[in-house]
């Protein structure tokens, strides 16, 4: 089995090559139109937020408790108007 040399003794040359450049180009590119599009959302904190509730989702699903994405949604939003129990306890999680 081949041993990998510490990062310490990998050179940049190595890393120089047309190759990689065009790809360091392209997903440079790809990054800035990500950003502009990202900063155009009013709210970007609203995605960040989702994550968390659809890891609890994920999660409550091993557990047999299954609800999907609007309903859990929609539960946290107006609480009182949605009576979803296994909503609820994805809320909880």
């Amino acid at each position: 089995m081949a041993t990998i040399p510490a990062l310490e003794l990998l050179t940049a040359e190595r890393f120089d090559t047309p190759a990689i450049l065009k790809k360091l180009a392209s997903s440079s590119r790809q990054l800035a139109e990500l950003k502009g599009i990202a900063a155009s959302i009013p709210n970007q904190g609203i995605l960040i937020n989702t994550l968390g509730l659809q890891e609890a989702k994920d999660s409550s699903e091993i557990e047999n408790i299954v609800t999907t994405h609007d309903e859990l949604f929609k539960d946290d939003v107006l609480p009182e108007a949605f009576a979803n129990p296994a909503a609820k306890e994805v809320l909880r999680y």
